[in-house]
């Protein structure tokens, strides 16, 4: 029997949820209860959600909030959250809201106050932006996209590798729901980052990240600073948006850990 929090992990857009396996593995070595619940809509396996991509599409952020919030309904102890992308911006609302113990964001989506919007971002995300009914499907990547968006601080084999196993299509309704996000004032994208009685969270970002540049987690950084919880960030320079799931995601496994036991977690 654990005396740790349960750990549930969060995938964000164009990676299943199998992507966070070997943490599953890592964390249950180091004592936790710890699984990967997939969005909405999501089959079983890769092979299945690329298959029936209808399945996920038109999911947007309330909706994997929600779904999230009912897994968590079913847990015995509010868990901890370790999310990647859009799922580090899901954890950030569910930790807002007080469902969770603590939080960890992996280059985490913006949330609604991020102004800034750099061009790589806008290039990462091209694919879904290009066609506004877009917002109603699920959109795939080209391995060449996957390469700029994920892949771009690995070697193209690797980044070949990776989209060949992890990638699967994805709703394009949360891009934009957030692109939307200042301008709505009941935005999904709406995180509650002045709850100063939240558990601990932390931000993870990589320094090459195209996807979420570090210029987006530096401002939600500072989104959080009207909170007295504890709210940290750590960089790893020389990683890009594939950080979870390429040779190196045992680094940024074990940075977790760390932080978590820094927390008394």
């Amino acid at each position: 029997m654990t005396e740790h929090a349960p750990v549930l992990f969060i995938h964000g857009l164009w990676l299943h949820a199998s992507s966070w396996d070997p943490w599953v593995d890592r964390f249950t070595s180091a004592g936790y209860d710890a699984s990967a619940p997939g969005w909405p809509g999501d089959p079983d396996t890769v092979e299945a959600a690329r298959a029936n991509p209808d399945a996920i599409a038109d999911h947007g952020i309330d909706d994997v909030v929600a779904h999230f919030a009912e897994v968590i309904s079913g847990l015995e102890t509010k868990p901890i959250l370790v999310g990647h992308s859009f799922g580090g911006m899901i954890a950030q609302r569910l930790l807002g809201e007080d469902l969770a113990a603590a939080a960890i964001g992996i280059d985490a989506a913006q949330i609604k106050g991020v102004l800034p919007l750099p061009l790589s971002a806008l290039k990462a995300t091209l694919p879904v932006f290009k066609n506004p009914a877009n917002k109603h499907r699920a959109v795939s990547l080209t391995a060449e996209q996957f390469r700029f968006a994920f892949g771009n601080a690995i070697a193209a084999e690797e980044s070949d590798r990776l989209f060949e196993q992890w990638a699967i299509p994805a709703p394009g309704r949360p891009l934009f729901e957030a692109a939307a996000a200042n301008f709505n004032p009941h935005s999904p994208a709406k995180v509650a980052t002045d709850n100063s009685g939240r558990g601990p969270l932390l931000l993870i970002m990589g320094g090459q990240d195209n996807t979420v540049p570090e210029a987006v987690t530096k401002a939600t950084l500072k989104q959080y600073r009207h909170s007295e919880a504890v709210t940290d960030l750590i960089e790893f320079e020389d990683r890009a948006h594939s950080l979870t799931i390429d040779h190196g995601w045992r680094d940024v496994a074990d940075r977790c850990l760390a932080w978590l036991s820094d927390q008394g977690l």
